[in-house]
């Protein structure tokens, strides 16, 4: 996909977010910017605790409050500020424009009401149904997610459902308001192999279908390569390295992306111990002087101890920060 020529549909520049505890106070996303671009998938990889939900959380203004508060930046979609405009004109936004899939569906859905009063909400929010036609909508939806005999699944509570076709269902709101942009939090991460695998299928069939642009937010690299176009690589609250697919798998530039890329199990060298990335991350809450991989990294350099490396250019539309690459 060549993106020299298109403009984003979504364009998140230098977003921060500051959290807060009893532990003291601590940016969780640091300067985050990426594009997301018509019909692209984007994946954004990264250990627990990297950013990546607070990410999609502030994008979307739904990052958890007081403890979270989204301190800088702009998230552009289709030339509007999220971030400036009112919670009126946000909600506006979040589903219609933009829909979410969260890891858990079971957290995502109502236990004590049906599946169908679930979806006949954002029906009536996002395209002002009624009725019979709202339940015809509504039974269409479960059918173009592959629930079978969607009439009755409308009747149906979470817990009849299981946890594949209950993500399908997560799956089936987040789509309801035909949204141009999916946000998917991790949604395989409760499904076994084959069921994720069936789940993925149907997201590419709804992408293709939709033309729709998909933030896919994982740490399975699998999946990575079933799913994305480009991935941005998260550590510490920042990016740091964004790339074609292809280019991150077969020439990593940043020693975060070697390491995690090291440490997924190979079945041709089955007899090899596991790499493992020696250290842990640094606490949002701790201050950090420079490269904050900089005390795992295996190349590291005095002058990663003491400056942040900014981004600079690897390759096509492959950018890196990373002191390694020189000035």
């Amino acid at each position: 996909m060549d993106y020299s020529t298109r403009e984003p549909l979504l364009r998140v520049r230098n977003l921060t977010t500051q959290l807060q505890s009893k532990r003291g106070t601590g940016l969780a996303v640091k300067g985050v910017s990426f594009d997301l671009y018509p019909g692209e998938t984007l994946g954004l990889v990264g250990e627990s605790g990297s950013g990546k939900s607070l990410t999609c959380l502030s994008v979307l203004r739904l990052n958890p409050k007081p403890a979270s508060t989204v301190t800088g930046g702009e998230v552009l979609f289709e030339s509007e500020d999220l971030l400036r405009i009112s919670d009126d004109e946000m909600r506006a936004y979040r589903g219609k424009k933009i829909g979410m899939i969260l890891q858990d569906p079971m957290r995502a859905l109502n236990p004590v009401l049906t599946i169908g009063d679930q979806l006949f909400e954002s029906l009536r929010l996002h395209k002002g149904l009624r009725g019979a036609e709202l339940r015809r909508a509504a039974a269409a939806l479960l059918e173009r997610v592959q629930i079978p005999n969607p009439e009755q699944g409308l009747s149906a509570y979470p817990h009849h459902f299981s946890g594949g076709m209950r993500q399908r269902v997560v799956g089936a709101i987040a789509m309801a308001g035909s949204p141009s942009v999916l946000i998917a939090d991790e949604p395989t991460t409760a499904l076994d192999v084959t069921v994720q695998a069936a789940f993925l299928d149907l997201l590419k069939r709804i992408q293709r279908e939709e033309g729709l642009s998909i933030l896919f937010v994982t740490h399975d690299f699998a999946v990575v390569a079933r799913m994305c176009d480009r991935v941005a690589v998260m550590y510490a609250g920042r990016i740091v390295e964004t790339a074609p697919t292809a280019a991150l798998f077969n020439a990593p530039r940043h020693p975060y992306t070697e390491s995690l890329l090291k440490s997924v199990p190979d079945v041709d060298h089955k007899d090899e111990r596991l790499y493992t990335i020696p250290g842990q991350p640094p606490s949002i809450f701790s201050e950090v002087r420079g490269c904050a991989f900089a005390p795992r990294c295996p190349y590291v350099m005095e002058r990663c101890l003491k400056d942040v490396p900014p981004q600079k250019e690897s390759g096509p539309g492959h950018t890196v920060s990373c002191w390694r690459l020189g000035d």
